[in-house]
């Protein structure tokens, strides 16, 4: 079996036996899938923009025609040296294709799949994690530790400190994608260029969003029963031609999301201890909904839900009245949580 598990990916990518001819990268995470692939095939090859070295192959050409990745595995590099085949899995089954490649000794070549969330039984996956030349590499979102990591050596080759204020916000905010990921600290690299040191305000300079803060301020006034403060932000937000529909969008996204961590909390979970394991939580914002798991109950917030809900389909069908029933939905909102507080 060579089953490799998540926590062990890292170091067994970069520490590959040269008895291993196929790597199959799968899993939720198909900015992570791309990343490994891609470092993996640049370590194996000597010159990564020499295409006789490293082969690029569409999955479902490849599974239309399975002799024809043998045939490449088989190929001997003209001036010697490993070769690495890079391939994406696509719609068609890529085992048969894979198993013969396995199953040719010629040539000193490397076979890198790259797929998608692979179900345990997937047979592309049964076949990698059975044979003894192959491995499966499971790619699944970051979490804290990993993004901890990736955010220290990104800025340590930048020559940035940061703040662990600010490492904390990042590890709050980030981690839905590697590739997104990378992306975020890239734009904040660029923008700290010749700083010695990344703070809170640079993040919130370059990866927030006002709009989005201010639409936060008044999802959280409401679900924290303080009407007046709720009232103001809407009208604020209006003013500044935020939309309705958006409004109560975002108030029942955050519904939707306190609705398993208040269940945990039902079960018996303290609230703090469900707040530090609420993944993508801006950190400003934990107090606030430390409050909320204190106030909203699971049957609370369905009936919240279903309130909030039947606002947007009362502003499609009364479009003049749209302002009106947009905040007398929030204030409701705001006073069901108020009266719970009592």
């Amino acid at each position: 079996m060579a089953t490799v598990k998540a926590s062990e990916a890292e170091r067994t990518l970069a520490n590959l036996g040269a008895q291993v001819a196929v790597v199959l990268l799968h899993g939720p995470d198909a900015g992570l899938v791309s990343e490994r692939g891609r470092v993996l095939a640049e370590k194996t090859v000597s010159d990564p923009e020499d295409p006789f070295q490293l082969v690029r192959l569409d999955g479902d050409a490849v599974a239309s025609d399975p002799g024809r990745l043998a045939d490449e595995v088989g190929t001997i590099a003209m001036f010697g040296g490993r070769r690495v085949i890079r391939l994406r899995a696509g719609s068609k089954n890529l085992a048969p294709a894979v198993e013969a490649a396995l199953a040719t000794e010629a040539g000193d070549t490397l076979v890198i799949v790259e797929a998608g969330d692979l179900a345990k039984s997937a047979p592309l996956r049964s076949l990698c994690e059975k044979s003894r030349q192959a491995l499966a590499v499971p790619c699944y979102l970051d979490d804290g530790r990993d993004l901890g990591q990736v955010i220290d050596s990104s800025f340590r080759e930048a020559g940035i400190s940061v703040s662990r204020e600010t490492r904390q916000l990042l590890i709050d905010s980030l981690g839905g994608d590697r590739l997104s990921t990378r992306a975020e600290l890239e734009k904040l690299i660029l923008y700290a260029h010749g700083q010695e040191r990344l703070e809170i305000e640079d993040v919130q300079a370059v990866a927030s969003n006002v709009a989005d803060l201010k639409t936060d301020m008044l999802v959280d006034a409401a679900f924290c029963g303080q009407m007046t403060e709720a009232d103001r932000y809407f009208r604020r937000l209006r003013a500044e031609g935020a939309v309705p529909h958006v409004l109560l969008g975002a108030l029942i996204r955050h519904a939707l999301s306190l609705l398993p961590n208040a269940a945990a909390v039902a079960g018996g979970d303290l609230p703090s201890r469900v707040i530090e394991n609420w993944r993508g939580l801006f950190f400003k914002r934990k107090a606030a909904a430390k409050t909320q798991l204190e106030i909203w109950d699971p049957e609370r917030l369905r009936a919240a839900i279903e309130r909030l809900q039947g606002a947007v389909l009362e502003t499609r069908r009364n479009a003049e009245l749209i302002d009106t029933l947009t905040s007398r939905a929030i204030l409701d909102i705001a006073r069901a949580a108020r009266r719970k507080r009592r």
